[in-house]
């Protein structure tokens, strides 16, 4: 994105800052001596630090906060859970080949490169931007085949991307291959036709034994245990609902054409939530009203259909009683995601919330809004947060003939008359073998209506056909012999019903890499002195200690401050290198250490010490014990800079220009 800037508004390199990330060795891809595998990292101590203190703080957000129970599901998942839930038949992404090269390129992704390439030159072409600069032959290979030259479009042209862009989303496989061949999009690296999308499942496929009897995947999402896990979590809370799981681990697919760093990969970590609310009520949340009136960008349904990507601010009381967000527990955790992004230290101005286009729906959503954070690559899903309804649920009970049901006591008995198909086992069971419990939950499942009307067919001609999708005809018949269908009355003392779930859906890696970025900016008058401004709490280390030389006379302070820092639990790192006391400071500000502490002859003397902000590189000067304090305030969000410059003693140095 040529238009898209750093934290302080300056022109975003991503040279610079890839090279600031592989220098300081945040990531680097799998497995280097044996030549890379794409779509997997390994992470530096600075990275895996950073997804260390994001992860608190998601739990302490919404675990803690929420009331929620975390669990820790098996990755291994066997083949018949993931076909019940539809992942096995659905499951995938829609992939062009280039024939002459055996390139795969995901189709929408291929189409948006394409369109957004024209659309640039013919923005160069017309003078209102810079053709974009490429550092290295390979890229300016990739983006010939694409656009060779600055070429402006038609006014109608330039709509027709934009349109097609915003609602890209919402096609299907058919709806692309068409916009391939209506706007000539051929590979960019190669200048070649491609062939038509077709649908490839993301899974990796293994299997459970010595035998490879069973067959199994790594999990593509963390839900599917959680949602088999649901009895256990109804037995240990009690039966109180609304009630919630969460659970933190690794999720796998296999992305075809992984790229854009952590924003594509084959390995992630996910923190997903799992909310179960009875549906009877609206899917109303009883905190609803604390954040009614906070205003979120949200980008609905209805303005991608116009062709337009700017969202309306909107509060969400004002978007769930308008119906534009389904229903107040969707609404809620929207809030708590821009909220938890706001504390991990997001631009709010690079993020919104996208509705999922009709077409664009998981298989098992109602509604659905993606958080969606700016980067230099673009918008980029980083949580999904669906209305999965009861699907999981429902699906898994009809296939393993599991009660996965809430039951609770009415306050009055109720009294029902229904028409109730009972199957004969005795007699059901020989002729259907393992199909007689499907036949049995299919009848079950049956409406009052279709059941008063069958009732009628087996007593006028002696049996009926009932379908029943398990079976390999797909419907049974069944006789007066082995089924009867009459009205019975009955005395309820309970309800017994399936939840909902809202399920928020958190990519870590995304965040991270999204976050890096938005900290990420350069020194004025000075772009080689990079600085990632990472908020106190969510910093991998918090305190640079910087001793002025390496003369002995420092040994006991610095020991005593550390142990000072230790007491209070907080990171840090030491730098005695002989180099300057900027050149230190200059370097860990690349790392995001939000402090330095500087012990000098002063220390010796006094017992006090300096404290440097990173962003503002101003100092104040105050005994270790009170440092120390206000270091642990502004770690733990109590306090920030301006609150501690406001009440220790400003300190004055010319350490900044060495």
């Amino acid at each position: 994105m040529t238009d898209y800037k750093t934290l302080t508004g300056q022109p975003f390199k991503r040279e610079d800052f890839d090279s600031l990330l592989k220098r300081k060795v945040f990531l680097w891809q799998s497995f280097e001596p044996y030549g890379s595998v794409k779509g997997l990292f390994d992470y530096g101590p600075p990275l895996e630090g950073l997804e260390s203190e994001v992860i608190n703080i998601w739990r302490d957000h919404f675990i803690r906060h929420e009331k929620m129970m975390a669990l820790k599901c098996s990755m291994l998942t066997p083949h018949d859970v993931l076909k019940t839930s539809g992942h096995v038949d659905r499951f995938a992404d829609y992939m062009c080949k280039d024939p002459k090269n055996g390139e795969i390129l995901r189709t929408d992704h291929l189409i948006k490169d394409v369109l957004e390439a024209r659309l640039q030159s013919d923005r160069a072409a017309r003078g209102l931007a810079a053709a974009p600069a490429e550092d290295d032959a390979k890229k300016k290979k990739k983006k010939a085949g694409a656009v060779k030259a600055a070429e402006k479009l038609d006014e109608s042209t330039v709509a027709e991307y934009e349109h097609i862009l915003a609602t890209l989303d919402d096609c299907t496989g058919d709806d692309m291959g068409k916009l391939i061949v209506q706007h000539n999009i051929k590979n960019p690296s190669t200048g070649n036709d491609v062939e038509p999308p077709v649908a490839v499942n993301l899974m990796f496929k293994t299997q459970i034994g010595a035998t490879s009897q069973e067959p199994a995947y790594l999990r593509p999402e963390t839900a599917q245990g959680q949602f088999l896990s649901f009895q256990k979590l109804v037995e240990y809370s009690d039966g109180q609902m609304p009630m919630a799981s969460a659970s933190i681990g690794y999720s796998f697919r296999n992305e075809l054409s992984p790229r854009s760093g952590l924003l594509r990969v084959r390995e992630f970590l996910m923190a997903e939530i799992e909310h179960f609310v009875d549906p009877e009520g609206g899917k109303a949340h009883p905190k609803f009203h604390t954040v009614a009136n906070v205003k979120l960008p949200l980008l609905s349904r209805q303005i991608q259909k116009s062709g337009k990507t700017t969202p309306e601010q909107i509060a969400i009381g004002e978007a769930v009683n308008s119906k534009m967000v389904d229903n107040e527990t969707l609404g809620y955790f929207l809030v708590r995601i821009m909220l938890f992004m706001q504390k991990i230290g997001i631009d709010m101005n690079k993020l919104r919330f996208r509705q999922h286009m009709e077409n664009e729906m998981a298989h098992y959503a109602s509604d659905c809004w993606d958080c969606e954070l700016l980067n230099s690559y673009g918008w980029t899903e980083c949580v999904g947060c669906a209305d999965r309804s009861a699907y999981d649920l429902s699906v898994h009970e009809a296939a393993t003939n599991t009660n996965l049901k809430v039951r609770e006591m009415l306050k009055e008995p109720k009294h029902i008359t229904e028409w109730v198909a009972v199957l004969d086992k005795k007699k059901s069971g020989p002729r259907f073998k393992k199909d007689a419990k499907a036949v049995e939950a299919a009848l079950d499942m049956l409406s009052q209506d279709l059941k008063e009307k069958l009732s009628l067919d087996l007593e006028n001609e002696g049996k009926i056909e009932v379908d029943v999708d398990q079976v390999e005809s797909g419907k049974v018949e069944l006789t007066k012999d082995l089924v009867t269908i009459e009205r019975q009355s009955r005395t309820e003392t309970t309800r017994e019903y399936t939840p909902n779930v809202i399920e928020p859906s958190f990519g870590i890696g995304r965040i991270l890499y999204s976050l890096i970025e938005h900290c990420y900016w350069t020194r004025e008058n000075d772009p080689a002195r990079s600085v990632l401004s990472f908020p106190p709490p969510v910093a991998p280390i918090k305190v640079l200690v910087v001793p002025l030389s390496r003369n002995a006379a420092f040994s006991q302070h610095i020991a005593a401050l550390e142990s000072a820092l230790d007491a209070k639990h907080i990171s840090y790192r030491v730098d005695q290198s002989g180099v300057s006391i900027g050149k230190r400071y200059s370097r860990n500000d690349e790392l995001g250490i939000p402090f330095g502490v500087t012990v000098d002859f002063d220390t010796v003397k006094d017992g006090t010490v300096t404290l440097r902000d990173r962003d503002s590189t101003r100092q104040v000067r105050a005994d270790v014990k009170e440092i120390v304090r206000a270091i642990g305030r502004m770690v733990k969000g109590k306090e920030v800079w301006k609150d501690v410059q406001a009440r220790l003693p400003v300190f004055e140095t010319g350490a900044e220009e060495e």
